[in-house]
């Protein structure tokens, strides 16, 4: 009693001690001292300290277990916390060329209305950002300030760009060419976009088309080594909010790829965002403006000195029908508005996620230069649209690869491909939506519990894979409907997954070593399952068939074994008496396991008060034999035609060979009369109804058996014993 009190009183304490831990009005000191007035002693407080050591670790093993019971919870947050900081800043990017657009459309109707400025407008803009960086004679890097004299202004340009490339290793080649001139540099620092780690030092260079990041030489003092250069076209800016003692940095968005830059305070991190973006503008209305003003011209072939008087009409025909081609090839417009925003439009929809917008651009670019020559103009547009199909076709790969989440099932994939085939790409997105199926289906069939009964399970993975399979199918017949050829990696993706199925079933089923009668029913769920394929025009029954065909022959043969075994074992112990049931309701129970057995006339072989006019050991072998033979026949397909006829003539050869020996054997005449009375219910009775039955279940008869069966009524167990006739 003095203990039960005692645990008790340790179980309140420790709830008390909890609930004071937990309130809300705690206070460490105060707690000390109370609890150190309270004490009697060194000993009281050692007990206070296990009792809170104690509800330490109760409170993390609680803590644990929350985990791990919400553990695919975190992961799954996580990662669509991830998917939210990437559309994040895809928004931001978005948002940032949209203020870019209005700008740039602000500044083209001052331009316009400005009829007496005629200077281009990218070199004011990089003399404004010029002017206001720094002092152009204590920064060498810097082009001369605005200047009225032309001749000097170029003298200053040529300089600067030269003693960029003395200063830089390994960019003399790519900063070569006309018109190309400083706007604006400075020092950052580099830093891991995931981590934020400092990576780098780096000196950046902005061109009037292009930015240059060099990174330090900490052995040559002032030099510089080339590390990536970036055209103004395909790069977005964005603000990195600061976050101490993460501060003034801002993102430079590459596609694929980003890099995060600090700069050294936030008037130079403003300086550097306000550069880049009017040295991008400048750079789109330079662009515009060239090819609204560049008219393609060919020179006209210069004609041969004719030599042949006859042929003089043909040729200035010839040169007509040129002279008439000529300008059609020549006048390609593509001042179109829609035309001059294609690559910028297709990079918002690219961000946005807009898949239908950007193919719908690129169809109608595709229709509309359909009938156009091929001029250097066309090329240069083809070569910017078709770097955006290539992201496109990144981002669209990437929507169908098995890392994204597989929710959904098959549907949600339909506008990823939907697009591919579109940009004519049908067989990549048939290989990469097979692919994607393939792994949810296997991650449905892994998230499978496995437990109580085997059949249970066994229909649950039936539901899951061939629902999964029907669901894929039919998808794939409505994205791929109109490409055939898709089909036959549609069958080969089916039968992978068919062994990816077999493979859990039969792991659960026959490797767990159930009884037959469990697998028989295992495998008919597993048919009729397959079965319904066959309303979209698939059959994979012979598919199953031949992966289940091994394990099956196996497990006949197996309980084949165990049935010789378990009859011999009774056979040796065979006294030859009749069978007594005791009551009449175990009598008409053994009635009706016969009459389920197929055995009619059973009622002619009971006696009088429960008796059997069979031995024990005969009974129990035809109940064993039929049972066998039903369950083998569930099992059973034309490969499995012999296995199932030899193990039914083992088996029964047994039976027959033990009624034989032991009617030459036996000298009671009482005895031998049953003993016949038993041999003529296996040969008139049982051997017929299996005969039957096995006709039945295959469909055509097994003369195999009908010869053991005449065959065996003259048996010779050895050389010197003597013919007997049952």
């Amino acid at each position: 009693m003095a203990v039960s009190l005692g645990e008790v009183a340790a179980v309140g304490g420790a709830s008390r001690l909890r609930r004071q831990l937990e309130s809300g009005s705690y206070a460490a000191e105060e707690y000390v001292k109370l609890l150190s007035q309270q004490s009697d002693g060194d000993r009281d407080l050692q007990e206070h300290r296990q009792r809170i050591q104690a509800l330490s670790e109760e409170t993390a093993q609680s803590l644990k277990r929350n985990v791990y019971q919400n553990y695919r919870q975190f992961i799954e947050t996580a990662r669509e916390i991830s998917y939210l900081e990437s559309e994040m800043y895809q928004l931001s990017h978005i948002l940032t060329e949209q203020k870019g657009i209005m700008e740039t459309v602000t500044q083209a109707l001052l331009l316009q209305a400005n009829v007496g400025e005629r200077e281009d407008p990218a070199v004011v803009g990089a003399r404004r950002a010029a002017a206001g960086a720094t002092d152009p004679h204590t920064n060498p890097f810097l082009p001369l300030s605005a200047n009225k004299d032309a001749l000097a202004n170029e003298e200053g340009r040529q300089r600067t760009l030269t003693t960029l490339l003395e200063k830089v290793e390994g960019c003399r080649d790519l900063l070569e060419g006309p018109g190309k001139y400083l706007v604006y540099n400075g020092d950052l620092v580099e830093y891991d976009a995931d981590h934020m780690g400092q990576i780098q030092k780096v000196h950046a260079f902005l061109m009037n088309d292009c930015l240059l990041v060099a990174a330090w030489l900490p052995n040559r003092r002032g030099m510089y080594r080339y590390d990536a250069l970036y055209p103004l076209d395909g790069l977005a800016v964005v603000n990195v909010k600061d976050n101490p003692p993460m501060k003034d940095m801002f993102k430079l968005l590459m596609f694929p790829e980003s890099r995060i830059f600090q700069a050294e305070n936030a008037k130079i991190k403003k300086e550097w965002l306000e550069v880049l973006e009017e040295a991008k503008r400048n750079r789109a209305l330079s662009e515009k403006r060239r090819l609204e003003q560049e008219v393609p011209t060919r020179a006209l072939p210069m004609p041969a000195e004719a030599t042949n008087p006859f042929d003089v009409d043909e040729e200035e025909e010839e040169a007509a029908e040129e002279d008439k081609a000529t300008p059609e090839e020549e006048t390609v417009d593509l001042s179109l508005e829609w035309i001059q925003e294609l690559p910028e439009d297709l990079d918002v929809c690219i961000a946005q996620r807009d898949f239908e917008g950007a193919v719908d651009l690129l169809d109608k670019l595709k229709e509309y230069l359909s009938d156009k020559p091929v001029t250097q103009v066309v090329r240069e547009l083809r070569a910017k649209v078709d770097e955006r199909v290539r992201q496109l076709t990144e981002v669209l790969v990437f929507e169908l690869s098995p890392d994204r989440s597989l929710r959904g099932g098959p549907r949600a994939t339909r506008r990823a491909v939907s697009q591919l085939i579109r940009l004519g790409q049908s067989t990549k997105a048939c290989e990469l939506f097979l692919k994607n199926r393939e792994a949810a289906v296997h991650t449905a069939i892994r998230q499978l519990r496995i437990e109580g009964a085997t059949l249970l399970y066994i229909h649950k993975l039936c539901h899951v894979f061939f629902t999964s399979l029907l669901e894929t199918a039919r998808e794939f017949e409505t994205d791929f409907a109109g490409n055939s050829g898709c089909y036959s990696a549609f069958v080969v993706w089916a039968r992978s997954t068919m062994r990816m199925f077999v493979d859990a079933f039969s792991k659960q089923v026959f490797d767990s070593k159930e009884s037959l009668s469990t697998a028989a029913e295992c495998v008919k769920v597993a048919k009729e399952h397959c079965k319904q394929l066959g309303d979209i025009g698939l059959d994979l029954t012979f598919i199953i068939h031949a992966l289940l065909v091994k394990d099956i022959k196996e497990a006949l043969q197996s309980y084949k074994d165990i049935i010789i075994e378990a009859t011999k074992h009774r056979n040796s112990e065979e006294m030859w008496r009749r069978m007594n049931l005791m009551t009449p309701e175990a009598l008409g129970k053994l009635r009706e396991e016969m009459r389920s057995c197929g055995v009619t006339n059973f009622d002619q072989y009971t006696g009088d008060d429960c008796w059997v006019n069979l031995s024990y050991t005969v009974v129990a072998f035809t109940k064993q034999t039929m049972a066998f033979l039903e369950d083998a026949l569930k099992l059973y397909f034309p490969e499995l035609h012999m296995v199932l006829l030899e193990s039914l003539m083992e088996i029964i050869l047994v039976a027959i060979q033990h009624v034989d020996y032991s009617l030459r054997c036996e000298q009671d005449p009482e005895k031998k009369a049953f003993i016949r009375q038993n041999a003529s219910f296996l040969y008139e009775t049982v051997l017929p109804v299996v005969e039957k039955r096995f006709e039945e279940g295959v469909g055509k008869p097994a003369k195999q058996l009908q010869d053991l069966r005449n065959v065996s009524r003259l048996m010779r167990i050895n050389p010197e014993s003597t013919t007997s006739v049952v």
